[in-house]
């Protein structure tokens, strides 16, 4: 059972890195021949591309939680360091994926496409827990936590839907920064 478990593994991190070399544009064959195991394995532990997809948005969103909460346990940071941290999670090892190309495919893997707008607007409780910290401490002004929340999702598929990022040269990883400033300014006391 281990080996389904570390071949799974191993074919979701090389989908990974070739996403990273190919973006979603990448082939089975690509990915067989990155990781050096056979088409016929890969298809064993996923029936198709699409299926690999979403493991894949899975494991970046899981990737995402697990950051977060480092920086939730991370003692050395106040509530408002805190909130950035969580809004601002992102594993340094997925810094360059384009998460805009996965989008761009909404029409060839709708359920990847799916599985990625329902990580993205679930798993709130932790961030809206710091949020509400801040206002009780005075360190934020209180704010609706669903307006809160649909803004920075919104800012976050525009991000994603967007060209203009691209465009002008914007990193994403850069663009979700600014935005978690701009977030938290508006808030600050």
């Amino acid at each position: 059972m281990s080996n389904y478990y570390e071949a799974r593994t191993r074919i979701i991190e090389g989908g990974m890195e070739v996403f990273l070399e190919k973006g979603p544009k990448f082939t089975m064959d690509d990915l067989a021949k990155h990781i050096g195991m056979s088409k016929k394995t890969i298809y064993v532990v996923f029936r198709d591309k699409e299926a690999l997809l979403i493991n894949m948005v899975d494991y970046v969103f899981d990737a995402i939680k697990v950051d977060e909460e480092r920086v939730l346990n991370d003692e050395s940071l106040d509530t408002m360091g805190r909130l950035k941290g969580i809004l601002a999670a992102m594993p340094d090892n997925f810094a360059g994926i384009d998460f805009a190309q996965v989008y761009s495919q909404q029409d060839r893997f709708p359920a990847a496409y799916k599985r990625m707008v329902e990580r993205l607007e679930s798993g709130w409780e932790v961030t809206l827990s710091v949020l509400q910290q801040g206002i009780d401490e005075g360190i934020f002004r209180p704010v609706n936590m669903t307006v809160f929340q649909m803004v920075y999702e919104a800012s976050i598929e525009r991000f994603l839907n967007g060209v203009e990022l691209e465009q002008n040269n914007v990193d994403y990883r850069d663009a979700l920064l600014e935005l978690v400033d701009i977030m938290i300014m508006g808030i600050r006391k």
